[in-house]
């Protein structure tokens, strides 16, 4: 548990010369110091998703343009969940995260004496009274379901969904977001010694392999996502540098056969390569996204003034969205998006630097590392740097469960920010009470002389 917070304030440490303390180093951290960290988080969310409302209702006004603005309008839908989402996010950041995740501390060392049966089932208590733990376990539930005939239901050839009646879950994205939480409580509880290889770090992986393989036959994009994440919460955790070295050529290998194993994703990766080469078939998203990307400009055609939504862009609302971005506000609208995610990236490294507590910050760690490498995914999809991944835009994509999902996490990590700006706040009135209780040349201050007379009962 103490090896926790050093790792990563060690990793942050170079950005900044105060370190662990407060930045009188850096005037600019302490003009930014005045905004509450909460304050920042809740903007750039909320900022975020006010864009997808527009950007999606922009994206979609040509397809349901004929059935006006109704409770069926994709628009409309995106606006609703949306508003559930940042709903969500305000409820989630009340909760002390510490309920939500889990309270217990590091294991204690064994006592002499003990045996490995009651080491175990000293272990398993600390798990099963976990809400982290259970978390994972519905999430695995969740990904066995989608996959058992007239459960799972499939759409785009793909199934990936859950039909709870009145919407479609992802479990996918129940999974992401439940890795990070249990991997958070995992490293801080450590109900088994991470340090070793067979006894702490393959049982870490066990979890987090099944939810992957789980996830990867129809989801190829979000179990890389995931593994990514885990290996770099795994590095942030505590565990050796030759553990991850070991298990990351197999994994590679993995992921190698499981793209060979399916045709469809041998062909877009050749198209990835040369998009001209077919025109009309795997290559013609990558094509209609560079010209969506290219002939926004500078500011962009304007809201609702794209061309390529027009039938030439597929998924223009999900996976191919800040295609859209690019096209309509052009490069500026394109960095006030990355502006955006910088927001919540800045919030999560603030935490790191400045939060007491392990488990905060390996959640804000983690939650950063998600957002931020599904937003660089997407965006590289966008413009052509990597293989069509299928993996949304955070906050702005289309889509239900993972807007209110991804809102749910973010609220913990709000949750953080509230008592990390207490703390904040508090070593800030400690200061300012100190330097008025002397002068610049040592003599005592104006306050120091009221509280000697009230200590004198003057």
């Amino acid at each position: 548990m103490n090896g926790v917070r050093p790792i990563l304030t060690g990793w942050m440490r170079g950005w900044c010369k105060g370190g662990e303390g407060r930045c009188r180093d850096c005037s600019m951290a302490n003009s930014i110091y005045r905004l509450r960290l909460q304050d920042v988080l809740m903007l750039a969310v909320g900022a975020l998703l006010c864009l997808g409302v527009v950007m999606v209702n922009s994206a979609a006004a040509t397809v349901t343009g004929q059935e006006g603005f109704s409770v069926t309008n994709r628009g409309l839908r995106h606006l609703i969940y949306a508003a559930t989402a940042f709903i969500t996010l305000l409820a989630v950041g009340k909760v002390d995260y510490r309920r939500v995740i889990g309270r217990d501390g590091a294991e204690p060392p064994a006592q002499a004496g003990s045996t490995r049966w009651a080491m175990f089932k000293r272990c398993l208590r600390k798990c099963l009274s976990a809400p982290a733990f259970w978390f994972m376990v519905a999430a695995i539930i969740a990904c066995v379901m989608v996959l058992v005939p007239g459960i799972g239901r499939r759409i785009n050839g793909a199934r990936r969904w859950l039909s709870l009646g009145f919407t479609y879950v992802q479990p996918s994205e129940i999974a992401k977001w439940a890795t990070v939480v249990f991997l958070a409580w995992w490293f801080t509880a450590r109900p088994f010694d991470i340090r070793r290889f067979f006894g702490g770090f393959v049982l870490t992986f066990v979890p987090v392999g099944i939810v992957c393989l789980l996830v990867v036959k129809e989801d190829f994009g979000t179990a890389a996502l995931i593994g990514l994440c885990a290996l770099a919460m795994c590095l942030a955790g505590g565990v050796k540098w030759w553990h991850v070295g070991v298990v990351l050529p197999p994994a590679i290998a993995a992921g190698v056969v499981f793209i060979l194993i399916e045709s469809y994703r041998i062909e877009r990766v050749l198209a990835f390569l040369d998009p001209w080469k077919d025109p009309q078939g795997e290559g013609y998203h990558m094509i209609q996204s560079l010209l969506a990307y290219c002939s926004g400009g500078l500011f962009g055609t304007g809201l609702g003034r794209g061309i390529q939504k027009l039938g030439y862009l597929p998924e223009d609302t999900t996976d191919f969205i800040f295609a859209v971005i690019c096209e309509e506000l052009g490069l500026m609208g394109a960095l006030l998006t990355t502006c955006l995610y910088v927001g919540i990236l800045y919030v999560a490294w603030q935490i790191i630097r400045r939060c007491r507590d392990p488990l905060a910050c390996l959640l804000a760690f983690g939650t950063a590392a998600m957002t931020g490498l599904q937003a660089l995914i997407n965006v590289a999809v966008a413009t052509v740097s990597v293989p069509p991944k299928g993996l949304s835009l955070p906050l702005v994509s289309a889509g239900g469960s993972g807007l209110v999902i991804t809102c749910a996490t973010l609220g913990l990590l709000l949750n953080v920010a509230k008592q990390v700006d207490a703390q904040i706040l508090e070593t800030a009135t400690d200061d300012a009470r100190r330097d008025a209780g002397r002068t610049s040349d040592g003599n005592p201050g104006p306050l120091a002389a009221i509280e000697s007379q009230q200590a004198a009962g003057i």
